[in-house]
């Protein structure tokens, strides 16, 4: 839900910053889209209106996690298109 709710943020900000007639509406349903899922992402972490579904424990393992993925995915992608350019 983090990862959907940045992504659709992002997305958003974009699509509305450099889009032009129905481009900057979808922007802006996309941003409302992920600001609404990154609340409901808070209130499973927090419990805003309801107990917490699960802890911060648990949320920063998962970033965490997700940050070394990406980070070996860019590094993989280095050397491939390092030895894409050499060959």
């Amino acid at each position: 839900m983090l990862v959907f709710a940045i992504g659709a943020v992002i997305a958003g900000i974009f699509t509305a910053y450099f889009g032009s007639g129905k481009s900057r509406a979808i922007g802006a349903v996309l941003l409302l889209i992920g600001i609404i899922v990154g609340i409901l992402f808070w209130n499973y972490t927090d419990g805003i209106w309801t107990t917490g579904g699960w802890g911060w424990e648990t949320v920063k393992v998962g970033v965490v996690s997700l940050i070394g993925s990406l980070v070996g995915g860019l590094i993989a992608l280095g050397v491939f298109l390092a030895g894409i350019m050499k060959a």
